[in-house]
């Protein structure tokens, strides 16, 4: 590949944001920033894995690569902790709102909670806080900042349920009462097909700012689920498998970087073909 194509990739002193930056998928964003020479920032409300991934990855990837513990859905807080990482890195050229809560799908679960007819308004609330009013926050505090520095990207993570609906077949249990099936809750489809909204309409926004927004729907990544739920979720991805931990970190880096310098308002659907069917 040519030299100049390659640079297209570089993030060097780059400083990216990643909201959810100490879970699963966030620590892979981060790592995937810091192998190409940006400084990774990750926000997560759980301080203990915060540190110890932000330590991580500064000491295998030779970056500066810190942590800040912050609530995204608490304003005055955010706007304070956006302040201090301006202070200290002289701006912020990245954003990514990676932060979601999802509950696991667990074999044998015979808690009814998730189902529409009795998931509690709290969890319906607090799953819209974390994902799109967190998003929602962190964007219009952020994104004026870049602004003020030249320009930015904000990319999005939604889910390939945030194009198709949850397929709730992939969780039967044979010989449990319907009442007490285990279900994928309502809201994580519902907050992920809004983070699109979201991006559309950020990215109509900034015009002439020089902010670029898209979105990332990853499909699933085996974590150890249960043999029944893999089963039935390869069954339905034409490529036949999940994705791999660090499989998405390639698409993070292009989406990112100076090689999508011409997309805005997109959504790219990374899920093994799940969603074409």
């Amino acid at each position: 590949m040519d030299s100049k194509t390659l640079n297209k990739f570089d993030l060097n002193n780059e400083v990216c944001v990643i909201t959810g930056g100490a879970g699963l998928l966030g620590v892979k964003h981060a790592e995937a920033i810091a192998e190409c020479g940006g400084l990774p920032v990750i926000i997560d409300i759980n301080e203990k894995d915060g540190l110890e991934q932000s330590k991580r990855i500064t000491e295998e990837y030779n970056v500066d690569c810190q942590f800040y513990k912050c609530d995204i859905t608490n304003e005055a807080l955010l706007r304070d902790v956006v302040s201090r990482i301006i202070t200290e890195f002289g701006a912020i050229n990245t954003l990514i709102n990676n932060a979601a809560n999802n509950e696991k799908m667990e074999e044998g679960n015979k808690t009814p909670n998730y189902r529409l007819e009795s998931i509690p308004l709290e969890m319906w609330n607090k799953d819209f806080n974390i994902s799109v009013t967190g998003a929602f926050l962190c964007s219009r505090i952020i994104g004026p900042r870049m602004i003020e520095n030249g320009g930015g990207v904000i990319l999005n993570v939604s889910s390939d349920l945030g194009v198709i609906a949850p397929d709730q077949r992939v969780y039967y249990q044979p010989g449990v009462p319907e009442e007490d099936q285990i279900v994928k809750p309502v809201t994580y489809s519902i907050v992920k097909h809004a983070l699109i909204g979201l991006t559309k309409y950020l990215s109509t926004y900034w015009i002439g700012k020089n902010i670029r927004v898209n979105t990332i729907c990853p499909g699933g990544v085996y974590s150890g689920q249960p043999k029944s739920i893999v089963d039935q979720l390869e069954y339905r991805i034409p490529l036949g498998r999940m994705a791999t931990i660090d499989e998405y970190k390639a698409a993070i880096v292009f989406l990112i970087s100076e090689a999508s310098a011409y997309m805005n308002g997109a959504t790219v659907v990374m899920d093994g073909g799940r969603s074409t069917w």
